[in-house]
């Protein structure tokens, strides 16, 4: 993956904004150069996406919420784009249904390059000479943040689907050999309970960009409670598969239970079942005993957590511990690929490797409000059947990620880079 320059600070908000544009579209650029033209258009699942259609989407947002409501005379490309590359934005009218996302080998790759070449050319005449207009920075900000979201998508869209493949082709060789870690024993840093605030800070001289589900801010009560020092690792978890962690059915919930036994799961998702190698985007690797534990549903996440003794932590305990600490770690701008060891004593892993399910639905905060329009559609209409994760992972943009972001899945979604920090009460 070639490198890309972080976007130097500049003198005015829409200064910033046109750099971070440039910055973020030419990143998803960059995430392609390994790939072939065959890669782009794959579907391995109904819940990933081909490549192609990640580069679409992403281009579609600019135009569909920018350009044309902006730019009058705006030229479309393609008219029929607007159906294709709708993601779930019903207002905005009829959708192509996701399941057949991979039977579109029309437009071509090169068509879909032309595209986004379309978008950047208008994108980048506008915001030269409108960037500091409220409204365009606000949404032009929206656009490079989903942005992120999708570069992180096709890395994990693109890892199930090389997984899928019985050559079990390689995205990037690994630069360098990384010896396995040590991880030391797992130490409970204890925090105090109390009435606390968590969300994002709004309307604030010093807030930045944050999705709608991180508003409004508000009290939350906690009990005193404990975080683990450090991710879970796979030597912790292979201890729960060894110990018949997949056939107790006293550890499970009662549907994810009925999920382990109607999908024959014995071990996380991309271990093989020697429980010694796993799947990796540097193609098939040995397990590394002290890297944290990936690719776990929210069942198998809470099944390993009672079967330690121990629970998933809610999102404010998690957000409470965090807030005070830098966003630093394996995130995606180190380029590594993968979860690794810790590096460092005290609260570790907390921003990169994988994101951590917690025991929090996912459910608007109290007072929570949708943007006007499609776009409160973004996340508002997910709030049902999903649980929230923090943290970020090591395919996370690192400007992306933040304390009070929340991200969700369905309880029995594995592709992602997800794995758990262990909690108790005090």
């Amino acid at each position: 993956m070639a490198t890309v320059q972080t976007p130097l600070a500049a003198d005015r908000p829409g200064e910033m904004t046109a750099a971070a544009f440039a910055h973020t579209r030419a990143m998803t650029r960059a995430l392609c150069e390994p790939l072939e033209t065959e890669d782009y258009v794959v579907q391995s699942m109904p819940d990933a996406s081909p490549v192609k259609w990640h580069l679409a989407h992403t281009s579609w947002f600019f135009e569909q919420f920018i350009l044309k409501p902006t730019l009058r005379g705006y030229p479309v490309l393609d008219p029929k784009y607007e159906y294709l590359f709708n993601s779930y934005y019903q207002a905005v009218g009829p959708l192509y249904q996701r399941p057949a996302r991979g039977l579109l080998t029309r437009p071509t790759v090169k068509e879909i390059f032309r595209y986004r070449d379309h978008v950047d050319e208008h994108m980048t005449e506008l915001l030269s000479r409108r960037a500091d207009d409220p409204q365009i920075n606000m949404l032009t900000t929206l656009g490079v943040n989903h942005e992120q979201q999708h570069q992180e998508l096709i890395l994990t869209d693109l890892k199930h689907a090389f997984s899928r493949n019985p050559l079990q082709p390689t995205y990037r060789a690994k630069s360098t050999t990384v010896a396995a870690g040590v991880a030391g024993p797992m130490r409970f840093q204890n925090f105090d309970g109390g009435v606390r605030e968590i969300g994002a800070e709004s309307g604030t001289e010093n807030a930045g960009f944050c999705f709608d589900n991180e508003l409004p801010r508000h009290r939350v009560l906690v009990e005193p409670y404990a975080l683990g020092d450090r991710l879970v690792t796979n030597a912790e978890y292979l201890e729960f598969v060894r110990d018949g962690g997949y056939r107790r059915p006293e550890f499970w919930l009662s549907d994810g239970w009925n999920t382990v036994t109607a999908e024959g799961w014995i071990h996380p998702f991309y271990w093989d079942d020697s429980q010694t190698r796993e799947f990796t985007l540097a193609g098939p690797q040995d397990i590394d005993p002290a890297a944290p534990v990936s690719h776990l549903s929210f069942y198998e996440a809470d099944a390993f957590a009672r079967w330690a003794g121990a629970r998933l932590p809610t999102e404010a305990e998690w957000e409470l511990a965090a807030a005070c600490l830098p966003v630093a770690g394996n995130l995606l701008d180190l380029s590594r690929l993968h979860p690794e060891s810790p590096s460092d004593a005290g609260m570790t892993q907390m921003f990169g490797d994988v994101w951590e399910w917690t025991a929090s639905p996912y459910i608007g905060y109290p007072g929570y409000r949708t943007l006007p329009g499609a776009l409160g559609e973004y996340n508002g209409k997910f709030m049902s059947n999903q649980w929230v994760l923090r943290g970020g992972s090591c395919v996370t943009p690192a400007s992306h990620i933040r304390a009070s972001y929340r991200n969700f899945f369905p309880a029995h979604a594995r592709w992602q880079f997800s794995g758990l920090r262990l909690a108790r009460q005090l």
